[in-house]
């Protein structure tokens, strides 16, 4: 047995009621230590997400002589400029976080020094070309496993110019890369997607005072301007109160308020994915906070039915489709998910980890297919015994079947849940009405 493993049971539970508050988002926290430890000045973080693979993105910018203070409320950051990071004396260990490796790679391609990247036995195996490719052009020389298609990643930096690069995927992690190495870029660096993946990065360089310009499916950065600090207060992390709504929306008798919770729009798809199903899922108070948009959220029990999801939706979704599933399994009819090739290629094959799951838990027909899946719903999930597969969204995703259904569930695994939303199993028993 693999060591460190936490299995847990999980009994049902009646209904979901109350009021609920999400750890910060983990997108915003992560781009938030790496702009504040680049920029000119103290920048301070509220609301960050102390999950694992934050804290990888924090150690990163540590070990390069950036000081980053947490006394457990607020999280300061004296950046050391553009051209102030220090050649790490270690190899960076980035964990689980395909964000922290994907981002650095982009940032410390434009360094004047050597540095290596690695990370947990997951992340050596998600694809790495996808920034190593337009980050060679940029100029960087990078090396690694399989062709430096696979971490670790060797990187020499410096000497970067800008190009124009048309994206194969809707990716923030690529984008966002290129657009960390276009700060040091002679030129302009543009990249292009198919549709528009998460804007996290072009609101945070815009609120740290970066050059850069925002067209329809395109971004434009200017490298050389210096960055200035700024005040951060990360919202709720909408990924994280997916797995809620779907636990109040498939639960008889469930209300739940889950306040302060980031709804950019670029993130938003799990709620219109859902809408579309027939929850009732209202956004309450909605506001502006940090340059990103903020709302409460009240979700009642609905009566789902199968929909086709596909297209421009996806990436506006893709983190979120392991608890879309679970909703999809007790829906009426058949769900229809497909452009979701890149689940393939997350912290697991969540098409085939989410599939498994489900099966085992009683899920109808459930037809897995190369970009996608059809589940067939049922009226209410059996329990049994399930694998995680070291992934955080499958073990919660699971954990919120387990409440709706007719006998406990258990899990083999659910320690990944800390690399993005600790303490999950504490509100879940807050909030479960047994």
């Amino acid at each position: 047995m693999q060591e460190n493993m936490q299995p847990i049971t999980i009994k049902p539970a009646m209904s979901l009621r109350g009021e609920i508050v999400v750890p910060g988002d983990k997108s915003i926290s992560h781009r938030s230590i790496m702009l504040g430890s680049l920029a000119n000045g103290t920048t301070t973080i509220g609301n960050f997400l102390r999950g694992e693979d934050n804290f990888s993105t924090m150690g990163a910018f540590r070990s390069m002589g950036v000081p980053i203070e947490d006394d457990g409320r607020i999280i300061t950051v004296r950046g050391v400029g553009l051209h102030g990071l220090e050649e790490p004396e270690d190899v960076l260990d980035c964990g689980n976080s395909g964000t922290t490796i994907r981002l650095m790679s982009g940032l410390l391609s434009g360094q004047s020094f050597f540095s290596v990247l690695t990370g947990d036995k997951y992340l050596r195996k998600r694809p790495m070309k996808r920034v190593v490719e337009p980050l060679t052009k940029m100029g960087a020389r990078i090396a690694g496993r399989g062709g430096g298609t696979l971490a670790p990643l060797a990187i020499t930096g410096g000497s970067l110019s800008g190009i124009d690069y048309n994206s194969p995927i809707a990716s923030a992690q690529v984008k966002s890369a290129l657009m960390l190495a276009g700060l040091y870029a002679s030129g302009e660096t543009r990249v292009t997607e198919p549709s528009i993946s998460r804007d996290h990065s072009e609101r945070m360089f815009r609120f740290f005072g970066a050059d850069l310009d925002i067209l329809e499916k395109s971004v434009v950065v200017r490298g050389g301007k210096e960055l200035k600090a700024q005040d951060i207060v990360v919202p709720g992390d909408i990924s994280s109160a997916a797995f809620f709504i779907v636990a109040a929306l498939i639960m008889p008798g469930s209300e739940l308020l889950i306040k302060n919770v980031g709804v950019n729009p670029t993130r938003t798809g799990v709620i219109d994915i859902l809408q579309a199903m027939g929850a009732s899922i209202i956004l309450q108070d909605e506001r502006e906070v940090s340059g990103e948009p903020v709302a409460d959220i009240l979700v009642r029990h609905s009566r789902l039915k199968g929909i086709e999801i596909g297209g421009d939706v996806v990436p506006r979704a893709i983190d979120e489709f392991p608890a879309i599933c679970v909703a999809a399994s007790v829906a009426e009819g058949r769900t229809v998910i497909k452009d979701a090739r890149e689940l393939r290629v997350k912290e697991t094959d969540r098409i085939a980890a989410i599939a498994a799951g489900l099966r085992a838990v009683g899920s109808g027909d459930i037809a897995e297919n190369d970009d996608g899946m059809e589940i067939e719903g049922v009226e209410q999930l059996k329990g049994g015994t399930v694998e995680s597969f070291g992934d955080h969204r499958i073990a919660m995703s699971l954990s919120i079947a387990a409440l709706a259904s007719r006998a406990e569930l258990h899990i083999d695994d659910v320690s990944p849940v800390t690399t993005s939303f600790p303490g999950f199993f504490d509100i879940l028993q807050k909030v479960a009405v047994r």
